[in-house]
């Protein structure tokens, strides 16, 4: 199963234009408390039990965001086998955001 990829210029470009997405963050608690951009936090072991919160997001697109991309990709994985239709996966995660977009941003 192939995972669409997003680069941190394309979703900064999302977010400005303020374009319909949903944004989620599937890195455990303490790792948003350190850097947020923003996204709905469904840390990736909790993401199977919770898929029936995402069901309106079905045919609506969808971008996910770990702290370098594998978790992201895995999470992307398990909702494409749930039916999600528009899952791309933040290439890179937190670490190319801060690196493109925010330099800022704490690095862990």
């Amino acid at each position: 199963m192939t995972v669409e990829e997003i680069t941190v210029q394309e979703l900064k470009k999302i977010q400005d234009n303020k374009e319909p997405v949903l944004l989620i963050d599937v890195r455990e608690k303490f790792e948003k408390d350190l850097v947020d951009i923003g996204g709905s936090l469904i840390p990736l072991g909790q993401l199977s039990e919770r898929v029936s919160e995402l069901e309106s997001h079905k045919e609506k697109p969808v971008i996910i965001y770990c702290r370098s991309g594998a978790r992201s990709a895995e999470a992307c994985r398990i909702l494409m086998s749930n039916g999600f239709q528009d899952v791309k996966n933040l290439k890179g995660g937190i670490l190319k955001w801060a690196d493109d977009i925010d330099p800022s941003l704490p690095k862990y």
